[in-house]
This record gives C-alpha cells, structure tokens and sequence, in this order.
C-alpha cells in the first residue's frame, strides 16, 4: 500500500531549527527530471510514513506543486534524539523497472539449530532487487524451514520473490546457513606439587641459613 506524506512550503532562508523546533522536518524532492524541490514534512508523519515504508515502499508525496510518487532516499536522524532531522525523496516513474534493496524477513525455525546439530549464520540481511514499484514488496520472507542439517545452505536463487521482481544479486550468493557449533575448551595446566615442596623447602633453609 502507497503511503501519502503532506508536504509543507518553505523558503530557502528558513531557520532550520525553528522548523525542528516546531516539529517540521526539512526535505527535498528530486529525480526523475525534476528540478530540485525544498519543503518541510511533518516529524511525526515522517517517522509513521517511514516504518510503514522504509527504503523500498513507494511513497505519495503531496507537494504544494502536486503529487509525486517517491522512495525516501536518504534519511539523517539527530545522533543524540535519534529523531529525523533532514530527509531527502527520490522521485520515481512508475511505469520504469527500479533498483532498490529489500529487508530480508527470517521465518520459521530450522531443524538443524533445533535439534542441536549447529547454529543459524546469517550472511545477508537484505537484497537488491528490481522491478517496478508497485510490485516491490517491503520485506521479503526467507523460510528457514529448509534448513534441516548441518551445512544447508539458502542462496539467492532460493528465495521466492513476487511476480514481476528479480533479483539484482548473485544468483549463488548466500543467504543464510547452518554452521558447526565451535565448542571453545579450557586448556589446564597439570600443577607439579612435588616441584612446588621442593621450591618451599630450598627456601627455608635459605632463610635459616641467613640467621
């Protein structure tokens, strides 16, 4: 589902922190032939917009100039607030294949890790994927199900991606296997008693010997 984000006017000479201050988000628009466009979008809009949509879900972002669909391209969040701070929209043609990358969703339980013959490593944790828009799910789901013994491996060309979207990635890529649980074993040193009677005694008759 395409989410709507309402863009807010504002001039170039804009107090930045002011508009934080009031809860507005300094944004620009720009792609797919058009001329850069500033604005401000509200921070809480952004932040429900953004957990709906992430990086690959398609956004329709109304400008004081009109609709746009957009992918939010790159969002800066405050360090210390770990809020956003600039955000900046990708404008996209909906009828053009794109190329983004989609979170990988882990479901399932492996019987291998179950059944305690090794642990689950997980070499990718999103994929580059093309395809148009509005076919680009916003997480694609890998089953680990299949991964029943020790060394099985996922690849990219194992998972199931929706119909009209293919994978920009190496098709023998890897996705997620199964490793031997490496068991870490604590060397003791043997202790020579008779070694340490024969130090102790060599030392007292040292010390009688001094007085």
């Amino acid at each position: 589902m395409t989410m709507i984000l309402k863009a807010v006017a504002r001039s170039s000479g804009e107090n930045l922190t002011n508009l934080r201050k009031q809860g507005l988000v300094p944004a620009v628009v720009y792609g797919s032939g058009r001329t850069a466009e500033s604005f401000s979008v509200a921070q809480k809009d952004l932040i429900k917009v953004w957990k709906a949509a992430g990086e690959s879900g398609t956004v329709t972002l109304e400008l004081p100039t009109g609709k746009v669909t957009v992918l939010i391209h790159e969002l800066v969040n405050d360090p210390v607030k770990d809020v956003p701070q600039h955000v900046d929209f990708l404008a996209i043609d909906v009828n053009k294949p794109i190329e983004v990358s989609v979170s990988l969703e882990f479901v399932g339980v492996s019987p291998a890790v179950k059944g305690g013959l090794g642990s689950l490593v997980k070499s990718m944790h999103e994929i580059a994927v093309k395809g148009l828009s509005k076919d680009i799910p916003h997480a694609i789901e890998v089953d680990l199900s299949v991964l029943e013994n020790l060394d099985s491996q996922i690849l990219v060309k194992d998972i199931k991606l929706p119909s009209g979207v293919e994978a920009t990635a190496g098709a023998d890529e890897m996705v997620a296997t199964i490793a031997a649980i490496q068991e870490e074993k604590e060397e003791v040193s043997a202790i020579d008693f008779s070694q340490i009677e024969v130090e102790k005694r060599g030392k007292k008759e040292e010390e009688e010997a001094a007085a």
